[in-house]
């Protein structure tokens, strides 16, 4: 009985120090630079460095807080900033959802295949991350301009007669963000459909299912946990999304990424740049909020 006391008494604790590296990885790395941003966004635009008010001031031994709005009231003002946020909502929406209509056939077929077949058709997928972002933007600029290699292609096919605009588009901002996200959401759906249960298929055909009502009623509603995650994936990154939106969009693609460059770099306003980092986070988080109550009350319901 004292020896299972002792492991019963030593084992929480090796919990808690399992715990301690990654509970202080996303404090050094995730917690620091949110509040070091908070402050920022609180502070007041200053010309000289660092060029923003300091929120705390010690003098005459008196503690001063000043807190500045004036960012926020700006953003929730302005309409520039409005429309920023709706058009990259907007667009991280139907980037996710073109993403969710490829990759969900794709993922479907990789997972199906023979092993041999399933590793090289994932190493294909995976691929393109071994190049970086910036090449891979600046090959779909030679692939889309007028004189471009698409263009010529079709001109040469005789499909059309004069070439597309569509660099400098928000249809090439879409082929660059689901050309480069659509990974995201393939791998975390295609190792969802590998743990599927193949003997509920099975059952499913043993009954009489068809294999489309078979799809439909039994791996479509099991591969949703992958669907969501990947999804998840995708539309996140896609709202603060800078590279692609400024290398293959037009002057009215006008992202939140975008404004906060402009905002940072272009006028020096570090305030207002970090409200809107800010108002980023808060409008991601509905998201993921949602997603991880879904998560709770489908774990509570299989237990």
């Amino acid at each position: 009985m004292k020896m299972k006391n002792k492991l019963s008494l030593n084992k929480p604790k090796k919990d808690y120090i399992a715990i301690i590296p990654p509970f202080a990885w996303l404090v050094l790395f995730l917690l620091v630079p949110f509040f070091i941003v908070l402050k920022i966004s609180f502070s007041e635009s200053l010309f000289g460095q660092p060029p923003y008010s300091p929120l705390i001031q010690f003098q005459d031994w008196i503690l001063n807080l000043t807190l500045h709005f004036e960012s926020y009231v700006t953003i929730f003002t302005d309409s520039l900033f409005i429309r920023a946020y709706l058009s990259s909502l907007k667009m991280a929406a139907i980037t996710t959802i073109l993403c969710v209509l490829i990759g969900y056939p794709m993922a479907y077929y990789i997972a199906r295949s023979k092993e041999s077949v399933r590793n090289i058709l994932m190493l294909l997928v995976i691929l393109p991350f071994w190049t970086s972002l910036l090449l891979r933007v600046y090959a779909w600029i030679g692939i889309l301009r007028n004189e471009g290699l698409l263009n010529n292609f079709l001109l040469w096919l005789g499909v059309i007669d004069s070439p597309l605009e569509i660099y400098r588009t928000d249809i090439a901002v879409y082929i660059g963000l689901v050309y480069t996200y659509l990974p995201f959401f393939i791998l975390p759906l295609y190792t969802n459909l590998l743990k599927l249960d193949q003997t509920l298929l099975d059952a499913a055909y043993d009954l009489g299912a068809k294999p489309f009502s078979a799809f439909l009623n039994v791996t479509l509603p099991l591969s949703m946990p992958g669907v969501i995650s990947g999804a998840m994936l995708v539309f996140i990154p896609t709202v603060g999304e800078y590279v692609i939106p400024e290398l293959l969009g037009g002057t009215d693609t006008y992202m939140i990424g975008r404004v906060m460059w402009d905002q940072y770099f272009t006028d020096a306003n570090w305030p207002a740049a970090a409200a809107v980092a800010i108002v980023m986070i808060l409008i991601l988080l509905i998201p993921l909020v949602i997603y991880q109550m879904n998560q709770t009350k489908l774990f509570k319901e299989n237990n």
